[in-house]
């Protein structure tokens, strides 16, 4: 144990590198985070809540990605690269903890909003700090890093100015500070040079891990909506057409798209991988993430409506539009998000997932005036549908072009 956080040179990644247990407890840390987001937003579901949701959602997975690439770089569980990335962890820790308090809005308290700020402040600083370590011998990394330093200065200025101001400053200015960090980030990472990806292999296993904790964790807010009158038949059918949904994502996800991108991506020149990995993983898979989060918030609704009244209207009242538009448009956005990837890695996207993107949508008016479990059994048919059209029509070899 004395030499766990032993200083010494970081260890480099083979090819034949995977996922470690460590790295899959810093990945929980930071749903977590993705899933509280998930519950104080379908507290109170406003378009308001969920654009504030969705610059959380931003600033959140944005570290991410970035510690993602950097344990593929170097190993993340030996020496000051592990401990680093403990120290991040319990940041993100403190960061989900403080979530539901982090917009303030005219008299509010400063405190929440600013521990945000300055959590990811640490986040950002460590990552700095870590990778001039790892880029000791690379002139390359160390230059492209001097210009780094310049988006991610400016994203935090902006995030400090937003929690001292609140209100819509707030929001402006939080979503200001992402797009700074993150355009910043892979305009540099394209122009000056980032390191290439030299495990394929765990870089694409490391966010499908990603993806199945968060379609996890995003079953607890059934047991959160549900509450006390779980036991209602209706209530139980609800949760377990929730279920089934968290069940269509994972097979549309793992079944049909995980394994042949990850194969193109370790197809490609090792000079081409960071292009690729840059979009179709670290972006596109936001996609994905953000799909499950508001999905989660819609089936959150949809359960706490039903469980309001579980006698008198045991389907449960019809969703507002703003809780309807998280149930219905979060698959809309994996669906998306899943066929950006497709095309990005294996430069195919069949048309069925499109075809229900639109079919969804479409609905969405509709199921405005249904009862909550009602909508909900349209979303699980849509998605049901898919799969079974895909088990029957999926072509593996079409998939890998």
């Amino acid at each position: 144990m004395r030499h766990i956080f032993r200083a010494g040179p970081p260890v480099p990644t083979e090819p034949t590198h995977r996922t470690t247990p460590f790295e899959v407890f810093f990945d929980l840390v930071f749903v977590f985070a993705f899933i509280q987001v998930a519950t104080f937003t379908a507290q109170t579901p406003t378009p308001l809540g969920l654009a504030h949701g969705l610059v959380l959602l931003l600033l959140l997975w944005w570290p991410f990605t970035n510690y993602a690439w950097l344990a593929n770089q170097v190993r993340a569980d030996v020496g000051l690269v592990r401990a680093g990335n403990a120290a991040v962890m319990a940041a993100m820790f403190v960061a989900a903890l403080v979530l539901p308090a982090a917009w303030r809005d005219g008299t509010q308290s400063l405190a929440a909003p600013m521990t945000l700020a300055l959590v990811y402040i640490v986040v950002r600083v460590v990552y700095l700090a870590l990778v001039w370590r790892i880029s000791a011998g690379n002139a390359r990394l160390r230059a492209s890093l001097r210009f780094r330093v310049i988006p991610v200065s400016v994203g935090l200025i902006a995030l400090l100015f937003g929690a001292v101001f609140g209100g819509a400053a707030q929001t402006l200015l939080w979503a200001a500070a992402f797009l700074i960090d993150c355009i910043g980030g892979l305009f540099i990472a394209v122009s000056a040079g980032r390191a290439p990806l030299p495990s394929p292999s765990h870089f694409a296993e490391r966010h499908g891990l990603i993806v199945i904790i968060a379609l996890g964790e995003s079953l607890i807010s059934v047991g959160v909506g549900a509450g006390s009158v779980v036991t209602h038949w209706p209530v139980l059918v609800a949760a377990l057409l929730a279920l089934t949904t968290a069940l269509a994502l994972w097979w549309l996800y793992f079944e049909n798209a995980a394994a042949p991108a990850g194969q193109a991506l370790a197809r490609l020149p090792v000079k081409d991988r960071t292009w690729t990995g840059s979009i179709a993983y670290s972006l596109a898979h936001f996609l994905l993430i953000a799909g499950i989060i508001y999905l989660a918030i819609g089936i959150e609704v949809v359960i706490a409506h039903m469980a309001d009244h579980p006698l008198r209207r045991p389907a449960g009242t019809p969703l507002d539009w703003t809780s309807t538009a998280a149930l219905f448009g979060g698959p809309a956005l994996y669906l998306i998000g899943r066929a950006l990837f497709l095309r990005l890695t294996v430069r195919h996207t069949p048309p069925a997932p499109i075809l229900a993107v639109g079919t969804i949508l479409a609905l969405l008016p509709v199921a405005r005036h249904l009862p909550a479990f009602a909508a909900l059994a349209l979303v699980a048919i849509i998605l049901i549908a898919l799969v079974c059209y895909e088990r029957i029509t999926w072509q593996p070899a079409a998939a890998a072009k």
